[in-house]
């Protein structure tokens, strides 16, 4: 059975542990410990039962206790080598450093004892090997000065525990609250099992015959989260699960539900930074995606919208924004706008500083054609690398009266349930503690995870479609993607507005294509000293050469090309768009 467990996830998690070695007729085991920080709170709670009875009340507790709510998750089934039955005996261990508990669990058994005194405060009050791992651990982590796991040298750890797994197997984590520190036996007497759990689920269980993890028991939520185990559990529900093997030897971190470092193995010095052997996969979070090397490009876009309708229509007025910007990130060198039925027309700046133009047509039509072709320079934006990179901001963040006045419409989060706006908001802020409240890293791991773990899927929404329902089903086109990017980006406090325009993708065989040939929406955000900046969630990258504006505003209504009302006639409708995006000429 695996006596070592633990639990990473994106937000806060109520699971329901089941401790079936308890029951009636089971060997029992010596011990068992369940350590987790409710609310997030730096200060941990640890339920230990030394000794245990079968069926005890404490055990029943963890099942049906809804207050053991909490992002990470600790827990060890006790067999006793070193040391008394005891309170003290039982893991997980509990200290403090840094301003926050520090909880360490270890699977396995040193073969020899590590002598010499521990300074003060990380002196044993227990009797075992693995007290005396975690006191060392944290003795050394002070002496260097490092408060946080995020502040430690991922490969100075390894060669410490390194170090010390020379005294016997040493297959263990430990954490902050924040970051799991997972090492594996470089002997493999016991390997850690990393599972990687994305929604979305109405059932996820795991476990064997001895414990039994239930996170959804008390409801599903759509959070994702790595488990890990010190030996293979099974997995029972309708969640998308990636099970992964650390090497013996190699250190992992986990945080927030993602693997984000992972170091060589010490028995395997020459072994790549990522195997495709079944290894645990590593999600490089907070980086920047990279911009094309084109400093300059320069467009054809011709757009054809067609309306077919089953009745004449004999009145009708219509918005249409096909004009692209004209700005100092972008200049437009010509446009030719045709409508073909007869119309009154003229054209204004609507509120959003959009080109817009009116048509009014006052004749029968059946079928109404709007034809665009325009031709566009856009030149690179500064790279944000510029701006002084890891900085801790203040997030959700702080702006000045005047300001947060007139950033307002990109302010207000959208009209949703209140339920469903503070789940999203943990699901922001869950973005902003795994970034260290970086901003720049933390929309960047927002676009990044997006792209990565939502499917893109023509047909799956529709106009009604909200934020939180993309967040649930996970999946949608870009339209849903720039909505979902856009509410987690305000509910930080992060001035955001929908962009509509056209991207020029090449043939990239992901299934993402299809935007190319339609209208394309994306997301800016707008940040001090930096302005609007825009980032892709359905492609995974910053707005760049690439990406011709076209129309921003609070959501895509403010911003669609091409609007209108009916006033007598029309009956059923039809709709045709067809869009070709050429690159004429690009300039490194």
């Amino acid at each position: 059975m695996p006596n070592l467990l633990a639990l990473s996830f994106e937000g806060q998690v109520a699971p329901s542990f089941t401790l079936k070695c308890l029951d009636e007729g089971r060997e029992r085991p010596d011990g068992w410990g369940l350590g987790y920080y409710p609310g997030g709170e730096p200060s941990a709670t640890v339920l230990k039962e030394p000794a245990p009875t079968s069926g005890s009340i404490r055990s029943e507790l963890v099942r049906v206790w809804e207050h053991t709510a909490s992002s990470v998750f600790l827990l060890q089934i006790r067999r006793a080598r070193w040391g008394g039955n005891s309170n003290a005996n039982t893991q997980p261990f509990a200290r403090h450093h840094g301003g926050q508990e520090w909880l360490f669990a270890h699977s396995g058994s040193l073969e020899q004892r590590l002598d010499g005194p521990t300074d003060i405060p990380f002196e044993p009050v227990g009797s075992t090997d693995s007290e005396r791992l975690f006191c060392e651990l944290l003795e050394r982590m002070a002496k260097h000065g490092w408060r946080r796991l995020a502040d430690a040298d991922p490969d100075v750890l390894a060669g410490w525990y390194h170090e010390l797994n020379a005294f016997g197997s040493l297959s263990s984590v430990l954490t902050d609250g924040l970051d799991l520190c997972v090492w594996a036996d470089e002997h493999g007497t016991t390997l850690p099992h990393v599972a990687s759990f994305y929604p979305p689920y109405t059932r996820a269980v795991f476990g064997d015959d001895d414990v039994e993890l239930d996170l959804t028991k008390r409801g599903a939520m759509s959070r994702r989260g790595v488990i890990v185990t010190s030996g293979p559990i099974a997995t029972y529900g309708d969640g998308h699960v990636e099970h992964h093997l650390v090497e013996p030897g190699q250190l992992i971190l986990v945080r927030g539900g993602l693997v984000r470092h992972k170091t060589r193995a010490w028995n395997r010095p020459s072994s790549p930074p990522l195997s495709s052997d079944g290894s645990v996969p590593v999600v490089r979070v907070g980086k920047q995606s990279e911009l094309p090397p084109a400093e300059e490009a320069r467009y054809r876009i011709r757009h054809r919208t067609v309306y077919r309708y089953v009745e004449p229509v004999e009145r009708s007025h219509h918005l249409l924004r096909l004009e692209p910007v004209h700005d100092r990130k972008q200049s437009l060198e010509s446009v030719d706008l045709r409508v073909s039925v007869p119309h009154n027309g003229f054209d204004f700046e609507d509120v959003f500083g959009n080109r817009t133009r009116r048509i009014v047509i006052e004749c029968d039509y059946r079928e109404l054609a709007i034809e665009s072709e325009s031709i566009v320079v856009v030149r690179a934006p500064d790279r944000m690398q510029a701006r002084p990179r890891h900085i801790r901001s203040t997030i959700p963040l702080l702006w000045m009266p005047w300001q947060r006045h007139m950033l307002a419409p990109y302010l207000l989060p959208q009209e949703l349930f209140e339920s469903e706006l503070l789940e999203l908001t943990e699901y922001a802020m869950n973005f902003v503690r795994r970034n260290d409240n970086d901003l720049i890293d933390t929309l960047t791991d927002i676009n990044n995870t997006i792209f990565r773990e939502y499917e893109y899927e023509q047909g799956a929404t529709t106009l009604a479609t909200t934020p939180f329902d993309v967040y649930t089903q996970r999946k949608g086109v870009c339209q849903d993607f720039a909505n979902l990017f856009i509410c987690l980006a305000r509910s930080l406090s992060v001035p955001a507005r929908y962009v509509c325009g056209y991207v020029h993708v090449a043939n990239s065989g992901n299934g993402r294509d299809a935007m190319a040939l339609a209208s394309h929406a994306w997301v800016e955000v707008y940040m001090m000293d930096t302005g609007w900046r825009g980032f892709d969630p359905t492609n995974g990258k910053l707005a760049s050469t690439e990406h011709i504006r076209v129309a921003v505003g609070r959501t895509y209504r403010d911003a669609t090309p091409t609007s209108g009302t009916i006033f007598v006639g029309g009956g059923d409708e039809t709709l045709d768009v067809a869009v070709n995006v050429e690159l004429l000429h690009s300039f490194s």
